[in-house]
Protein backbone atom coordinates (compact mmCIF):
# COMPACT_ATOMS: atom_id res chain seq x y z
CA UNK A 1 0.00 0.00 0.00
CA UNK A 2 2.16 3.14 -1.27
CA UNK A 3 -0.41 4.92 1.21
CA UNK A 4 1.47 3.68 4.32
CA UNK A 5 4.80 3.74 2.61
CA UNK A 6 3.77 8.01 2.44
CA UNK A 7 3.05 8.19 5.72
CA UNK A 8 5.98 6.31 6.93
CA UNK A 9 8.38 8.84 4.94
CA UNK A 10 6.54 11.96 6.83
CA UNK A 11 7.30 10.69 10.22
CA UNK A 12 10.96 10.33 9.34
CA UNK A 13 13.70 12.72 10.03
CA UNK A 14 13.62 15.79 7.86
CA UNK A 15 16.24 16.16 5.24
CA UNK A 16 16.82 17.33 1.80
CA UNK A 17 15.18 14.22 0.06
CA UNK A 18 12.12 14.02 2.19
CA UNK A 19 11.38 17.40 1.77
CA UNK A 20 11.94 17.90 -2.23
CA UNK A 21 10.01 14.62 -2.43
CA UNK A 22 6.44 16.18 -0.57
CA UNK A 23 5.19 17.10 -3.59
CA UNK A 24 4.97 13.49 -4.59
CA UNK A 25 4.09 12.12 -1.46
CA UNK A 26 0.69 14.55 -1.74
CA UNK A 27 0.47 12.71 -5.11
CA UNK A 28 0.83 9.58 -3.29
CA UNK A 29 -1.58 10.65 -0.58
CA UNK A 30 -4.73 11.70 -3.22
CA UNK A 31 -5.31 8.37 -3.60
CA UNK A 32 -7.22 8.78 -0.57
CA UNK A 33 -8.70 12.25 0.03
CA UNK A 34 -9.68 12.25 3.39
CA UNK A 35 -6.00 11.58 4.39
CA UNK A 36 -4.84 13.83 1.99
CA UNK A 37 -7.22 16.32 3.19
CA UNK A 38 -5.68 15.73 6.67
CA UNK A 39 -2.21 15.55 5.91
CA UNK A 40 -1.93 18.45 3.32
CA UNK A 41 -0.89 21.06 6.51
CA UNK A 42 2.27 18.74 7.18
CA UNK A 43 3.39 18.41 3.61
CA UNK A 44 2.89 21.95 2.81
CA UNK A 45 5.26 22.83 5.84
CA UNK A 46 7.81 20.29 4.45
CA UNK A 47 8.04 21.96 1.30
CA UNK A 48 8.23 25.31 1.99
CA UNK A 49 9.71 26.18 5.44
CA UNK A 50 13.46 26.09 6.39
CA UNK A 51 15.18 22.97 6.61
CA UNK A 52 16.81 23.49 9.82
CA UNK A 53 13.37 24.76 11.17
CA UNK A 54 12.05 21.67 10.42
CA UNK A 55 14.46 19.56 12.16
CA UNK A 56 15.09 21.39 15.21
CA UNK A 57 10.74 20.93 15.83
CA UNK A 58 11.02 17.39 14.85
CA UNK A 59 13.62 16.88 18.07
CA UNK A 60 11.53 18.60 19.95
CA UNK A 61 8.83 17.03 19.16
CA UNK A 62 9.70 13.78 19.53
CA UNK A 63 12.71 13.54 21.41
CA UNK A 64 10.94 14.51 24.73
CA UNK A 65 10.19 11.39 26.60
CA UNK A 66 8.39 8.19 26.04
CA UNK A 67 4.89 9.29 25.54
CA UNK A 68 6.12 10.82 22.13
CA UNK A 69 8.52 8.21 21.48
CA UNK A 70 8.73 6.29 17.63
CA UNK A 71 9.48 3.20 19.09
CA UNK A 72 6.91 0.88 19.81
CA UNK A 73 7.93 -0.95 22.39
CA UNK A 74 8.86 2.13 23.88
CA UNK A 75 5.29 2.48 25.26
CA UNK A 76 4.71 -0.54 27.19
CA UNK A 77 7.93 -1.28 29.34
CA UNK A 78 10.47 1.53 28.85
CA UNK A 79 14.12 -0.41 29.57
CA UNK A 80 12.58 -3.85 30.25
CA UNK A 81 14.83 -6.66 29.94
CA UNK A 82 12.73 -8.77 27.62
CA UNK A 83 12.44 -5.98 25.14
CA UNK A 84 15.25 -7.65 23.31
CA UNK A 85 13.25 -11.04 22.44
CA UNK A 86 10.42 -8.89 21.09
CA UNK A 87 13.08 -7.15 19.27
CA UNK A 88 14.20 -10.34 17.44
CA UNK A 89 10.60 -11.80 16.55
CA UNK A 90 9.44 -8.83 15.15
CA UNK A 91 12.69 -8.94 12.63
CA UNK A 92 12.31 -12.14 12.32
CA UNK A 93 8.68 -11.25 10.58
CA UNK A 94 10.29 -8.72 8.74
CA UNK A 95 12.75 -11.33 7.49
CA UNK A 96 10.15 -14.02 6.14
CA UNK A 97 7.95 -11.23 4.62
CA UNK A 98 11.04 -9.91 2.49
CA UNK A 99 12.37 -7.02 4.67
CA UNK A 100 15.87 -7.17 6.06
CA UNK A 101 17.40 -4.80 8.02
CA UNK A 102 20.11 -2.85 8.13
CA UNK A 103 23.06 -2.84 10.89
CA UNK A 104 21.33 -0.41 13.61
CA UNK A 105 18.14 -0.63 12.74
CA UNK A 106 15.50 -1.22 15.42
CA UNK A 107 12.38 -2.94 14.18
CA UNK A 108 9.99 -1.51 16.82
CA UNK A 109 10.12 1.91 14.54
CA UNK A 110 7.21 3.02 13.54
CA UNK A 111 8.87 4.29 10.00
CA UNK A 112 9.92 0.78 9.49
CA UNK A 113 7.06 -1.12 10.69
CA UNK A 114 4.93 0.79 8.18
CA UNK A 115 7.81 0.29 5.25
CA UNK A 116 6.83 -3.43 6.44
CA UNK A 117 3.39 -3.05 6.42
CA UNK A 118 3.32 -1.35 3.09
CA UNK A 119 4.97 -4.20 1.39
CA UNK A 120 1.81 -6.55 2.63
CA UNK A 121 -1.50 -7.25 1.38
CA UNK A 122 -4.13 -4.34 1.86
CA UNK A 123 -5.78 -7.03 4.73
CA UNK A 124 -2.63 -8.15 6.47
CA UNK A 125 -1.69 -4.54 6.41
CA UNK A 126 -4.79 -3.42 7.83
CA UNK A 127 -4.62 -6.12 10.45
CA UNK A 128 -0.57 -4.45 11.34
CA UNK A 129 -2.33 -1.16 12.25
CA UNK A 130 -4.82 -2.84 13.80
CA UNK A 131 -2.17 -4.36 16.56
CA UNK A 132 -0.49 -0.85 16.81
CA UNK A 133 -3.79 1.00 17.41
CA UNK A 134 -3.90 1.50 20.79
CA UNK A 135 -0.15 3.08 20.42
CA UNK A 136 -1.22 4.89 17.50
CA UNK A 137 -4.38 6.72 19.48
CA UNK A 138 -1.81 7.71 22.34
CA UNK A 139 0.33 8.90 19.94
CA UNK A 140 -2.47 11.09 18.57
CA UNK A 141 -3.57 12.50 21.72
CA UNK A 142 0.30 13.43 22.38
CA UNK A 143 0.32 15.06 19.11
CA UNK A 144 -3.01 17.02 19.58
CA UNK A 145 -1.79 18.17 23.20
CA UNK A 146 1.12 19.91 21.39
CA UNK A 147 -0.58 21.22 18.23
CA UNK A 148 1.88 20.18 15.73
CA UNK A 149 0.92 19.25 12.03
CA UNK A 150 2.21 15.67 12.79
CA UNK A 151 -0.77 14.41 14.73
CA UNK A 152 -2.54 14.36 11.23
CA UNK A 153 -0.36 11.77 10.59
CA UNK A 154 -1.32 9.53 13.34
CA UNK A 155 -5.09 10.44 13.02
CA UNK A 156 -4.61 9.09 8.96
CA UNK A 157 -3.39 5.80 10.28
CA UNK A 158 -6.14 5.32 12.65
CA UNK A 159 -8.57 6.18 10.26
CA UNK A 160 -6.83 3.55 7.88
CA UNK A 161 -7.30 0.66 10.12
CA UNK A 162 -10.82 2.03 11.12
CA UNK A 163 -10.26 3.14 14.78
CA UNK A 164 -11.85 6.33 15.70
CA UNK A 165 -8.97 8.87 16.49
CA UNK A 166 -9.22 10.00 20.27
CA UNK A 167 -12.43 7.36 20.25
CA UNK A 168 -10.46 4.74 23.10
CA UNK A 169 -7.08 6.45 24.04
CA UNK A 170 -5.69 4.58 26.95
CA UNK A 171 -4.21 6.62 30.07
CA UNK A 172 -0.93 6.94 28.78
CA UNK A 173 1.28 9.73 30.99
CA UNK A 174 3.06 7.37 32.47
CA UNK A 175 5.24 4.24 31.47
CA UNK A 176 3.61 2.69 35.25
CA UNK A 177 0.00 3.48 33.92
CA UNK A 178 0.60 1.90 30.88
CA UNK A 179 2.22 -1.28 31.81
CA UNK A 180 -0.90 -1.43 33.64
CA UNK A 181 -3.36 -0.85 30.69
CA UNK A 182 -1.26 -3.36 28.84
CA UNK A 183 -1.22 -6.34 31.40
CA UNK A 184 -3.33 -8.63 30.05
CA UNK A 185 -2.93 -7.35 26.19
CA UNK A 186 -1.28 -9.89 23.84
CA UNK A 187 -0.26 -8.03 20.95
CA UNK A 188 0.39 -10.27 17.39
CA UNK A 189 2.23 -9.26 15.01
CA UNK A 190 1.46 -10.46 11.54
CA UNK A 191 -1.22 -13.05 10.23
CA UNK A 192 -1.87 -16.57 11.27
CA UNK A 193 -0.97 -19.15 14.42
CA UNK A 194 2.36 -20.49 12.67
CA UNK A 195 5.05 -17.98 11.04
CA UNK A 196 7.66 -20.84 10.27
CA UNK A 197 8.74 -21.52 13.62
CA UNK A 198 8.76 -18.55 14.89
CA UNK A 199 6.34 -19.15 18.15
CA UNK A 200 2.98 -16.72 18.13
CA UNK A 201 3.45 -16.98 22.13
CA UNK A 202 6.71 -14.95 21.89
CA UNK A 203 5.38 -12.86 19.15
CA UNK A 204 2.67 -11.57 21.60
CA UNK A 205 5.06 -10.44 23.48
CA UNK A 206 3.54 -6.99 25.30
CA UNK A 207 5.46 -3.95 23.35
CA UNK A 208 8.48 -3.53 24.51
CA UNK A 209 11.33 -0.42 24.36
CA UNK A 210 13.82 0.11 22.98
CA UNK A 211 15.38 3.69 24.00
CA UNK A 212 17.26 5.34 21.24
CA UNK A 213 17.51 8.61 19.45
CA UNK A 214 15.16 8.17 16.51
CA UNK A 215 17.52 10.50 14.58
CA UNK A 216 19.65 7.79 14.72
CA UNK A 217 17.49 5.00 13.14
CA UNK A 218 16.76 5.60 9.27
CA UNK A 219 13.73 3.78 7.67
CA UNK A 220 14.46 0.96 5.81
CA UNK A 221 13.58 1.26 1.98
CA UNK A 222 11.50 -2.01 2.09
CA UNK A 223 12.83 -4.51 -0.69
Amino acid sequence: MRILKALSALLCYPDEDLCAAAGEIDAVLAENPAVAARVAPLTRTLALDELFDLQSAYVDLFDRGRRVSLHLFEHVHGESRDRGQAMVDLAQVYERGGLLLAPGELPDYLPLFLEYAATRPEAEAMSLLGEIAPILTALHAAMQSRDTAYAAVFAALLDLAGVEAGAAAPAVAEVDDLDAAWEETAVQFGPGEDLNGCSPDRLRQRLRAAGRDVRDVPAKEAV
